[in-house]
């Protein structure tokens, strides 16, 4: 009999964990195939350790990892990912945006297509703001033009994936990753599901502008070299400018028609925009700089403290 599992990271849940677990469970139960639960505490400090571990003394079927602190979402699917031994799982969150109910619509069309990965399009975003909608779109679209990898548009990380893609993810040994981004570039046969992302019905959302600035910057410093290619194209674009510039004062100061004296506000503006450049050529190659040191030292994604039921 096939096996599914359903990964979930947590961080901070006490509020929406009990009914988050409820709803996965009785879905699970009308499903013809094994199942688990594979929780990932992310170094929670409220009442989730507590409230998982109440669970899995309950229910054999459920597998928690605490981690030793908070390391983020992602290294916290990772962890679901490594510890899997199913022949497919589907990657959810638990304040219940992403309804346990699709699950079995979910599964079919994973196996009426023979497909390796069924990624779930939101087709709307209930009680998120216009700045959360908005930024949301402009961010998929912007890094689908800047790296060399296609990824689906409006997806996040609620997905199923096979045994053949885990077999791969778990491979990959870069520690800075953008999971979504990582499963397209894997490749095999991947389609979409089209759903209506629900609001969260407990706590506050772990991405705040802040975050999701981070989560984006890890994205497209991992999937994309078009920032270094930017920013030798505005170091050409700086040089271009220059030659001109002493062109025009070179002639001008020989026909007559400039006075490189008088010229203190072109040539401040023109120190200014070149510092600009060097600054922002200096920054991008920073933070390409900052990646490779933290690759190098080549420490763990994530350290577990304590794992139950495995």
């Amino acid at each position: 009999m096939e096996k599914l599992s359903i990964i979930i990271p947590c961080y901070n849940e006490d509020a929406s964990l009990s009914e988050s677990y409820q709803r996965t469970r009785s879905v699970l139960e009308g499903l013809a195939c094994d199942t688990e639960i594979i929780y990932v505490n992310d170094g929670s400090h409220d009442r989730t350790r507590e409230l998982l571990d109440e669970i899995a003394a309950g229910d054999t079927r459920v597998k928690v990892i605490h981690f030793s602190r908070n390391f983020g979402h992602q290294p916290a699917v990772s962890a679901g990912i490594k510890h899997c031994d199913a022949d497919r799982a589907i990657i959810m969150d638990a304040d219940l945006q992403d309804p346990p109910e699709l699950i079995p619509e979910i599964m079919r069309l994973c196996i009426s297509q023979q497909a390796n990965s069924v990624y779930c399009v939101r087709r709307s975003r209930e009680q998120e703001g216009w700045f959360k909608r908005f930024s949301a779109k402009f961010f998929y679209r912007t890094m689908n033009r800047m790296s060399e990898v296609k990824f689906p548009l409006d997806t996040g990380d609620f997905r199923l994936i096979d045994r053949k893609i885990m077999n791969e993810f778990n491979g990959l040994h870069e520690h800075g990753k953008y999971i979504r981004g990582l499963v397209s570039w894997i490749g095999f046969k991947q389609i979409p599901f089209f759903y209506e992302r629900k609001a969260r019905i407990a706590g506050k959302t772990k991405y705040p502008f802040r975050k999701m600035l981070g989560f984006a910057s890890t994205a497209l410093l991992y999937f994309s070299k078009k920032p270094l290619k930017i920013a030798m194209g505005l170091g050409f674009f700086s040089v271009i400018v220059g030659i001109l510039l002493t062109l025009w004062v070179t002639l001008g100061k020989i026909y007559g028609f400039s006075n490189a004296e008088t010229g203190w506000t072109s040539t401040i503006i023109v120190i200014v925009f070149f510092g600009g450049v060097q600054l922002l050529t200096i920054g991008v190659l920073g933070q390409y700089i900052g990646v490779l040191f933290d690759e190098v030292k080549n420490r763990p994604e994530y350290i577990i403290d304590e794992k139950r039921n495995f």
